[in-house]
């Protein structure tokens, strides 16, 4: 047996996964998603993939591998779905949410135009979108400013939560009181909190794949890419931060996550904050 072909994560798992097949599926999430997957992922991988082998009826990853190449425009959302990370939460780093509230929105409130712009990029299931309206609501931008908040998402089931708006009573937990008050509500059964439609209608969740082309017209006043490019290689990366660049004006912001950098990737913004960049140029 040659090495593609022995089991990668041993005999005792319900579905064979040889090391070919984990390196095709690598492959695939590479070339459709940007998605870098070592062999150190191949347990969750295998986890992911292995509820579809279920649903299906398949015995083996390779019978769903052969599935997937001949029908992949109708299998591949499903797919990239079942690959992408969607860990998230209400206010997660909230140092970002201090400096948008503090810093950045005071200066969104001179515009002359009137309008804004921010972009939730990689929303997952939308709490980062729906943290950034409620620091958008708690502004009071009067009623005649067109303030909107783009959500984009590459997994089409996180972006059906997110226009739900239902999350789990305990996730509401890092919200402050005095926001929980304004732009939540409970369930009747207290175990489900709701956001409410002041918050939901400043929200646009849309599919997007950010390797591919991007439909937007206009530019950005904030664009949030928190905890995604950790997953891409270096040239993906500075090709995709350029692009936000090309998005922004000058003097516009991008938040990105706790354990990304822009150092060596782009020298368009300047740091001005922990893991908060300014547009230079």
């Amino acid at each position: 047996m040659g090495a593609s072909a022995a089991p990668l994560l041993g005999d005792d798992k319900e579905f064979l996964m040889t090391a070919g097949d984990f390196d095709e599926i690598a492959e695939l999430a590479l070339k459709h998603t940007g998605i870098v997957l070592g062999r150190h992922k191949a347990n969750m991988v295998y986890g992911r993939i292995a509820r579809r082998l279920r649903q299906l009826g398949y015995q083996c990853f390779a019978d769903y591998l052969k599935f997937l190449r001949e029908n992949f425009s109708q299998e591949s959302t499903n797919f990239i779905n079942l690959i992408t990370t969607n860990l998230t939460s209400f206010y997660r780093e909230p140092h970002h949410f201090e400096y948008l509230e503090k810093t950045v929105i005071p200066g969104l409130k001179q515009k002359s135009d009137r309008k804004v712009r921010i972009w939730s990029s990689g929303c997952s299931i939308g709490q980062e979108a729906y943290t950034i309206a409620f620091c958008l609501g708690k502004a009071a931008f009067p009623s005649s400013w067109d303030v909107k908040i783009l959500a984009t998402d590459l997994d089409s089931n996180v972006l059906d939560k997110g226009r739900a708006g239902i999350y789990p009573a305990d996730s509401a937990n890092s919200v402050p009181q005095d926001v929980f008050q304004s732009y939540l509500m409970r369930s009747k059964d207290q175990k489900n909190i709701r956001v409410k439609d002041s918050m939901r209608n400043l929200v646009h969740f849309k599919r997007l794949n950010l390797l591919e082309q991007w439909p937007m017209k206009g530019q950005f006043d904030v664009i949030f890419c928190r905890n995604v490019v950790i997953y891409f290689n270096r040239d993906t990366q500075k090709k995709l931060f350029n692009r936000y660049a090309d998005f922004l004006p000058v003097g516009g912001h991008l938040f990105i996550g706790h354990s990304e950098s822009l150092n060596g990737l782009t020298d368009r913004f300047e740091s001005v904050g922990n893991t908060i960049y300014r547009k230079k140029y």
